[in-house]
């Protein structure tokens, strides 16, 4: 409803109400053709919000007709004389027109702001293109504007504003972009490029550590680079120790420079390399010169220098290998001697010796089992035959003749061998001689002969025995026993065996 309509209806209303009033209280007047005075008060009202809006209103609005270049001052551009015409436009379409434009300037100040951010992100060095298109939009937009077609004006506007927001959208895009340059820059050793690109990258994210860390190694690359082509000269030329100090230096400048720390490993390695040949020369020196045990130990100072460890062990092996193969040769020479002196414990001893360097030498497991059965043997034989007093008794005889069948089946029996069972064959030939013995009494001892028999009371006696070793005891009541141990045979046979109880026992009371 319009303004006019409703000063028309209240207007109606009032005087509908006032006829009612005066039909109850009073009679009606006679009516006027003169218009009420509030119907004037609000005529004058509306010519003055009229006026207001002709002369007022383009006034204080004009400063921003145009936006991207201010105007300049309308009472410095238009003469002093000059008036203001008369305008057609209704209040209604002026005031339509006043929206319009507020809704042009808003979104131009949104855009301005877009714009303020890029130029800050100096989008000319990464979206010219764009940046000139989204430009040109607003500058239609302008055209429109100062023809006062604010809606075409705001539609440019919005081209142009969402074109500057997509732009600040690619920043992350961009900037991932800009650290990979970067980063390609300073492989390249292209200093100025990396400084640019990552200068670029802090105007995105001043907090960015990559962007931080790759302007600082920008900064020092050149010198870096410098250095480099030191260092690289001085490891060619063999001066690796001297190489690795320079290849620190560029470290300690560009501490993210993993070329520089591969470099640095390298040439330590190389350190280690020429330390450990050095070594092993040493060490194959010290072989050559007859002493392996100092050869190993050069060998296994090589292994712990971290390098060629595999090499330095085969090398200590081998050379223990050559010292067990020495000593075993060593050992098989006094083996072999040994054994041709029948000295067979000794070989006993020896081919243990040998196993313990290798205990999976054939050789020496089989010599130890022959050598230990002739050790065996000689040691049965010697027994044997230091004492063939023993063969006496029936068990050991034919013990005795088994171990002297078993050395006479011997092939090839060594001079000591043959000599001992020629012995032993004697003594077992006389073992079963008997010998007259003659035995000394005084009558009145009682005498019994061990393993044999009484012999009783008696001056004297003789008996023939087997050669061996004999007991005979005497004994008398009142009367200390006697006893006597000989050997008969084997040249020991006593010319009598006296046995006599003469040593009186003297009674004691308790």
């Amino acid at each position: 409803m319009s303004d006019k309509d409703s000063i028309n209806q209240d207007g109606a209303e009032s005087r509908t109400e006032n006829s009612n009033d005066f039909q109850f209280a009073q009679p009606a007047p006679v009516a006027s053709n003169k218009p009420p005075a509030w119907m004037w008060i609000g005529v004058g009202v509306l010519s003055l919000l009229a006026l207001a809006v002709i002369f007022v209103l383009p006034g204080i609005v004009s400063e921003y007709e145009l936006p991207l270049e201010r105007r300049s001052d309308v009472a410095t551009s238009r003469p002093a004389q000059q008036t203001e015409p008369v305008s057609t436009i209704s209040p209604f379409e002026e005031a339509q027109r006043a929206r319009q434009r507020k809704e042009a300037q808003d979104i131009l100040a949104t855009l301005l702001e877009h714009q303020d951010e890029l130029d800050a992100l100096e989008v000319a060095s990464w979206a010219p293109s764009d940046y000139e298109t989204a430009l040109e939009q607003a500058s239609i937009g302008d055209e429109y504007y100062r023809t006062q077609d604010f809606v075409n004006a705001a539609n440019f506007y919005v081209d142009a504003r969402d074109q500057l927001q997509g732009l600040l959208a690619r920043v992350p895009q961009v900037m991932e972009t800009t650290l990979a340059e970067g980063q390609s820059a300073l492989a390249a050793g292209e200093s100025g490029i990396a400084e640019d690109k990552f200068s670029l990258a802090l105007l995105f994210d001043p907090e960015s550590a990559a962007a931080q860390q790759g302007l600082e190694r920008a900064r020092s690359l050149d010198e870096v680079n410098s250095l480099f082509a030191d260092a690289d000269q001085l490891a060619e030329d063999g001066e690796f120790s001297a190489a690795r100090d320079v290849y620190r230096q560029i470290a300690s400048l560009d501490s993210y420079n993993e070329q520089a720390q591969a470099r640095i490993d390298n040439m330590s390695a190389a350190i280690r390399e020429a330390e450990f040949s050095r070594v092993m020369s040493r060490g194959y020196t010290l072989l050559d010169a007859g002493n392996p045990e100092e050869a190993i130990a050069a060998f296994e100072e090589a292994a712990d220098l971290g390098v060629n460890a595999e090499q330095a062990q085969a090398a200590i092996v081998q050379t223990e290998n050559e010292v067990a193969n020495a000593q075993i040769n060593a050992l098989r020479e006094r083996i072999s001697e040994a054994e041709a002196n029948e000295q067979w414990q000794q070989a006993v001893d020896l081919y243990d010796e040998v196993l313990a360097i290798d205990p999976n030498l054939l050789f020496a497991t089989q010599g130890k089992d022959y050598a230990g059965k002739r050790a065996q043997l000689d040691r049965l034989l010697v027994y044997a035959n230091d004492n063939p007093e023993r063969f006496a008794d029936p068990a050991v005889y034919q013990e005795t003749i088994d171990v002297y069948y078993t050395g006479r089946g011997i092939e090839n029996p060594g001079p000591v061998l043959t000599s001992q069972l020629n012995e032993l064959e004697s003594l077992l030939e006389v073992s079963q001689i008997p010998i007259d013995v003659r035995f000394v009494s005084d009558n009145f001892t009682d005498v019994v002969l061990l393993r044999h028999g009484e012999l009783g009371l008696f001056e004297q006696k003789t008996l023939t025995l087997k050669p061996g070793r004999y007991v005979a005891v005497g004994s008398r009541a009142g009367y200390r026993e006697v006893r006597e141990e000989f050997v008969v045979g084997y040249g020991q046979t006593p010319e009598a065996v006296v046995l006599r109880c003469e040593e009186r026992v003297v009674a004691t009371s308790r």
